[in-house]
This record gives structure tokens, C-alpha cells and sequence, in this order.
């Protein structure tokens, strides 16, 4: 049987399509076949466009090169030139391109082109969610509704026109959990949401004033991948057994490390028999240290002041001189200074793009590890100040004495950030958990693409590294492979990892897409 056709689109760096191509018979015949990824972003799209290369081949005949360039040995022009044939065929598979900006028979063009006739097959993917995101809202003020002016509002629509003019069989949909309760003049999004992907013809008809339109879309009917309210009455939106969080997917109920809530919906085409599907069946939890104990150990970087290994041991040891001046308890202080005495400056500095190591992983090691890399990718510490250093050092101690992470009212106040807000923080208690220390025992918190910007959220739990999170870490968490390279800058890389939907989530959505196509 050959591989069921995926059209991936706002695909990001590839997550949801990763896990796709990753879902494989008793033979390892791969179920899916990822026919076409559209995204925006130079950097996501160039990881797409390599990972596609890799896809190209059997795991076990992955070419030497791939690793040499994920080595840094030659180039990705080298890559691509010495291996032609592979670098055209993933080039018709990632496709830059801006939904609602590139013009729609372009976007067609390139579908019908990809699909070539395939059925069925299935349409994938997330709409930008910034918009949407409940911790951006709050800090843009937006406590009454959303700006009706920022266009990522509105790029769903481009979701719901790919199904009225293509038809897919069976559709998945991603997005924050802050899209239930966004509103615009006082109305769900949500909603209207549902509705226009019940009847993605009718929305499109509305969209484009009822002009030309010359095709009829079934419609769809709406399901939940975890609770088996699953509504058949969803065309009546106010049913009361409906319940909007029903479509909220907790990752860390299904064996990924992270406690990540993302509302993902099937659409099943109205023509097609079915009227019931499988649901995600849950797994323990997994904590953080089972995926990231076994990378390299690396230290921060000092920015705005010299850095080097022996300033960086240097400047941190001074704090050893202050502890008597700090109102800090007195098993924490121990703690703070157990940690100062063996201080050293970790063997592989603070990281680089290949760390040439043997790493492990205790989760899922077939699906993490791969020896031909010969090391480790993407792992490099980012800078802090020497402040915010001595934060750090003190947010992890006291979470290794007291378990949990230090709240802005639990510091002494000589460490508190000089910021104007801080002290309206510790009184309202918003944002008191600004400098957040990732338990080793627990799912880590959401790993976000704001992680970019700000690291004090993903704050290492080992106190001797002192430092926020690597990229590869961030990958782990969202359950990448060793062997998927994210490119670009480093912040550009960060934005990728916090904007993926976790692959091997995504394999467990493919299994169920499947089974359902198999009922068919």
C-alpha cells in the first residue's frame, strides 16, 4: 500500500509532519507521506527543507554527508550539490511560502500538483497562535478582546479555504488553548471557528462574496482525540453536552515530557462513513531528567562583561563573599555553598553547534539517539548577566533543598531584578514565578517560543551549570530526534523548538488518523 498523502501547512520547523513520516508498518514502510510543507519563515523552512533531504532516504541509508554537515564538516550548499537527485525532491516538498499573501492559485497549483490524484489524504497544520496566546495577551494589554487589526487573527481562514477548494479526507488542526477564550466585539473565535470548518464552502462562499465559487465541499464533522463526548450534535454549537475544552490535548498525559496544552481537532469529511474514532490512549508521565541527563554538561556565558571559564567560576564564587549579607535560609545557604566549593568550569565550556560526546537518554532511546552523529547538535548556552547568574544559582539551590521553584517573595531582596514592576508583582502575585527552575522529578512547563526572548523561565535544574536551557534541551523536551538540526541564529532556533507541535505526540494523532482511514 502506498503511503498516505500529507499537505502540511503553517508547518513551522516540521513537528506535526515529523511524526507523520515517522508512523511505520511491521516492515518500516512509512504509513504517511508528507507531499508538500508550506512555511514563511526562513529559518523554519530551511530546517524543513533539510529535514525533508533526510527523509529522502532510509534511516539506514542516510548518507555520511548529512552527518558531516550536521558536524559542521561541510557546508549545506556541499550537502545539496553532492546529492542533487535528493535535494530537488525534498525542494518540491518544503516550499516557502506566506498563506494569505501568496496568491491562492499558486497555492493550489502546488496542492494539486503534490497530490497528483492521491486519495485520501489528509491536511495538517496550525495557524499562527501568537494572537491567541493567553500569556501575550496578558502582556499586551488585550484583557477585553482581540486587536481586530493584527492580521494572525484571521489566518485560519486560509485553513478553512484549503479545505472548501480541496477537499481532504480528514484534516488536524492545532492551536493554543488560548484560542477558546479569545474573543473579537465580545464573540468567541472559537465558535465561529467551528462552524466555518463544519462548513468550510459556506465560510468561503461568505469570504469571497459568493464569486465564482463552481465546487461544493461536504463539510465536516468536528472530533475530540481525548474525551469521547465527541458531539455528533455539533452543528448545534449551544448542545450542552458540548464542552470546548474537550479538544484540549494535556502532552503530559500521553508520554511527553513537557506540560504542554494545545486544543487539536479532526475533521472527518461529512461523505465519508464514519462517525466514531479512537481516542489517545493516556501513558504515565515522563520528567524532564530522563531526556535531558544525558546531554553534555555546559556553563553560561557572562554577557555584558568579559567571559571566559575562569571569569565565569571567578565571578561566581564572589557571591560566596555576600552570602552573610543575604537573608537567605540557612539549608539553602548550605546548599548555595556546597555548590561554590566544587564549582569547575565544565568540560565542554559553554557548548557549540557539535559537542563531539557519546550522549544517552533513558526515554525512548531508538527514537532519540543516533550514533552517526558521533556527538551532539544545537547545544550551546545563550548569556546572562552576572546577576541574574547569581539568580540562577540561588533559584536552583533552593529548588534542590525545598522541591519546588522559588517564588519573587521568596528572594533575598539584594537579588530581586531592579525593575519597576517587581514590587507591584510581589504584591498582586503576577509574574512571581519569573525566574522559574525546571523540575528535574516533573514535566517541564511549556517550552513556548518566548523562550527566545527570555530564558529565566527554563532555568537548568543542576545549580553547577547555572544557566537556562540549550536548544537541544528544548528539543528534547518537545521529543525532537538528536538527528533533526534546527537552523539559523540561535535565537531563530529557539523560535522553531517553542513554536512545534512535539513529534512523537504527533505520531500518536498519526495512529489515529490511520486507524481512521483504515475504518473507511
Amino acid at each position: 500500500m502506498m503511503p498516505i498523502k500529507v499537505i502540511d501547512i503553517f508547518a513551522g520547523p516540521g513537528g506535526l509532519g515529523e511524526g507523520f513520516s515517522s508512523l511505520v508498518d511491521e516492515n518500516e514502510n512509512p504509513l504517511f507521506k508528507v507531499a508538500l510543507s508550506i512555511e514563511k519563515e526562513k529559518w523554519a523552512y530551511d530546517t524543513l527543507l533539510l529535514r525533508s533531504f533526510y527523509r529522502q532516504y532510509k534511516k539506514s541509508e542516510v548518507p555520511d554527508d548529512y552527518y558531516s554537515h550536521l558536524r559542521g564538516e561541510i557546508s549545506r550548499q556541499e550537502l545539496f550539490a553532492r546529492h542533487h537527485y535528493e535535494f530537488i525532491r525534498a525542494s518540491k516538498e518544503a516550499w516557502q511560502a506566506t498563506l494569505g499573501e501568496t496568491s491562492e492559485e499558486e497555492i493550489d497549483e502546488r496542492i494539486k500538483t503534490a497530490l497528483d490524484g492521491a486519495e485520501p489524504w489528509v491536511l495538517i497544520g496550525g495557524p499562527p497562535c501568537q494572537a491567541y496566546s493567553l500569556v501575550g495577551r496578558a502582556r499586551r494589554g488585550e484583557t477585553k478582546g482581540l486587536n481586530k487589526e493584527d492580521e494572525r487573527v484571521y489566518l485560519y481562514r486560509e485553513y478553512f479555504r484549503i479545505l472548501a477548494v480541496h477537499n481532504p479526507h480528514l484534516f488536524v488542526m492545532e492551536n493554543v488553548k488560548g484560542l477558546l477564550s479569545s474573543k473579537i466585539d465580545d464573540e468567541l473565535i472559537f465558535k465561529q471557528l467551528i462552524l466555518d470548518l463544519q462548513n468550510p464552502f459556506e465560510a468561503y462562499s461568505k469570504l469571497k462574496g459568493k464569486k465564482n465559487i463552481t465546487f461544493v465541499c461536504p463539510g465536516y464533522k468536528i472530533f475530540s482525540l481525548v474525551s469521547s463526548r465527541r458531539n455528533k450534535q455539533l452543528q448545534l454549537f449551544d448542545v450542552p453536552q458540548f464542552n470546548s475544552f474537550d479538544f484540549v490535548i494535556r502532552a503530559e498525559e500521553y508520554g511527553i515530557p513537557q506540560a504542554r496544552h494545545r486544543v487539536i481537532l479532526l475533521g472527518v469529511r461529512n461523505d465519508l462513513s464514519i462517525n466514531d474514532i479512537p481516542l489517545l490512549i493516556k501513558e504515565p508521565s515522563v520528567p524532564l531528567k530522563v531526556v535531558i541527563d544525558g546531554l553534555p554538561r555546559i556553563r553560561s556565558t557572562i554577557s555584558k562583561a568579559k567571559d571566559s571559564k575562569t571569569l565565569w567560576v571567578k565571578n561566581l564564587k564572589a557571591l560566596k563573599k555576600q552570602l552573610k549579607e543575604l537573608k537567605i535560609e540557612r539549608a539553602v545557604k548550605k546548599e548555595i555553598n556546597k555548590v561554590l566549593k566544587e564549582l569547575k568550569p565544565p568540560k565542554y565550556d559553554n557548548g557549540k553547534e557539535f559537542i563531539r560526546f557519546s550522549p544517552f537518554v533513558s526515554y525512548k532511546p531508538d527514537w532519540f539517539l543516533d550514533k552517526r552523529i558521533l556527538g551532539v547538535v544545537n547545544h550551546s548556552s545563550r548569556g546572562h548577566i552576572i546577576k541574574d547568574l547569581y539568580r540562577y544559582l540561588f533559584s536552583s539551590c533552593y529548588t534542590v533543598i525545598h522541591k519546588v521553584s522559588p517564588r519573587l517573595y521568596d528572594f533575598p531582596i539584594q537579588l530581586l531584578p531592579v525593575h519597576q514592576n517587581v514590587n507591584k508583582a510581589i504584591q498582586y502575585g503576577t509574574f512571581v514565578d519569573r525566574f522559574k527552575v525546571q523540575l528535574p522529578y516533573k514535566p517541564s512547563n511549556t517550552i513556548t517560543s518566548h523562550i527566545s526572548k527570555d530564558s529565566h523561565y527554563y532555568i537548568h535544574p543542576d545549580p553547577s551549570q547555572c544557566r537556562s536551557f540549550s536548544v537541544r534541551e528544548a528539543a528534547r523536551i518537545q521529543t525532537f530526534p538528536d538527528n533533526y538540526f534546527f537552523c539559523g541564529q540561535r535565537t531563530a532556533q529557539y523560535i522553531q523548538v517553542g513554536n512545534a507541535v512535539p513529534p512523537l505526540l504527533a505520531i500518536k494523532i498519526a495512529t489515529i488518523v490511520y486507524k481512521t482511514v483504515n475504518n473507511y
